[in-house]
């Protein structure tokens, strides 16, 4: 009995802390989305900026839903929300598994956590700021003269949603790279061979996580192929360095 309940006594602790530890996330995202909510209908007209600047003259964004001109900004108020609540959750994250890590794992967990936020916030600012007006400017000019573009504001935010989300995942390639390279389910020698099977599986995926112009898939397909370079250069200084972590961690 008593070597049972000194094993169930670290389990409940853990869990315990776990509870705290997620309690504080959602709580950091409260009080943002509190903060936020107030501009809710600025924050959607900045993120509806790239199509309005390219609607035609006397055209705006129409709403189909009545509860839409409500539920749109507040939905896209809360994600901003998680989205920018992000560093502080995967802190979190971090202080919970920390301890159990070897030092020469943390070394190298915790560059990939700073690295994974900011390539997913270097993702969502490339599609905003350059995808975005690219692929809008030529959606307007390929539509027919006899049609009055009025997208609809729910329609437009779900859209956005998927590219940016798109983004946000394809630029986390250098990590995913560099992650499998340190588990050592691969090697950079290896990588390096299926160059051209990745190449053209950057194309293909931006063939579907974009809009059906070629634009729009180049800008993410080439993107992910050099983040996908620069994975296998930090892979290849990982793997220079495992050596000398592994003495350390001895």
């Amino acid at each position: 009995m008593d070597t049972n309940s000194a094993e169930e006594q670290p389990l409940i602790q853990h869990l315990l802390e776990l509870r705290s530890r997620l309690l504080k996330s959602l709580l950091c995202v409260v009080i943002t989305f509190a903060a936020l909510f107030v501009f809710a209908n600025d924050i959607y007209e900045f993120v509806a900026h790239p199509l309005q600047q390219f609607l035609p003259e006397n055209s705006t964004m129409i709403a189909t839903d009545v509860a839409s001109p409500f539920l749109t900004p507040f939905k896209l108020t809360l994600l901003v929300s998680m989205f920018l609540s992000m560093p502080y959750i995967l802190f979190q994250i971090w202080s919970f598994i920390a301890p159990a890590l070897y030092q020469n794992e943390k070394r190298l967990a915790l560059p990939l956590f700073v690295s994974s936020v900011i390539l997913f916030y270097c993702g969502i600012a490339f599609a905003y700021y350059v995808v975005f007006p690219l692929a809008f400017q030529f959606f307007m000019s390929v539509a027919p003269d006899s049609v009055a573009a009025m997208p609809d504001m729910s329609s437009y935010l779900n859209f956005v949603l998927k590219i940016i989300f798109g983004f946000g995942v394809a630029f986390e390639v250098p990590v995913v790279t560099v992650m499998l390279i340190a588990a050592g389910v691969t090697t950079t020698e290896s990588l390096a061979t299926k160059r051209p099977y990745v190449i053209v599986g950057c194309f293909v995926l931006g063939m579907f996580l974009t809009p059906p112009d070629v634009i729009s898939q180049v800008l993410l397909a080439l993107p992910m192929w050099l983040l996908f370079e620069l994975g296998l250069f930090f892979g290849n200084f990982i793997v220079k360095k495992t050596p000398s972590e592994q003495q350390d961690a001895l």
